[in-house]
């Protein structure tokens, strides 16, 4: 299947090609060697959660945050 880009050099994926929606993301990346542009499928916002049970670091080890105010630099 052949595209092409528009005026405001965007690529639109016919609906026969994948089954897509507005919103997905893709990644994008650029073969210098075979000249030719290779979009693959990046999964959606992910559960924060799971993200950070899967952090090696306890979340416990974490220093308290500090509640005062930077202080301002003297130049």
């Amino acid at each position: 299947m052949i595209l092409t880009l528009d005026s405001k050099r965007r690529l639109t994926v016919p609906a026969a090609l994948a089954k897509t929606s507005p919103g997905d993301a893709f990644a994008a990346f650029y073969d210098n060697e075979e000249d030719e542009i290779i979009l693959r499928r990046i999964k959606g916002k992910g559960d924060w959660l799971e993200i950070m049970r899967q952090c090696p670091v306890p979340m416990d080890d974490l220093p308290p945050r500090s509640r005062e105010y930077p202080k301002k630099l003297k130049l």
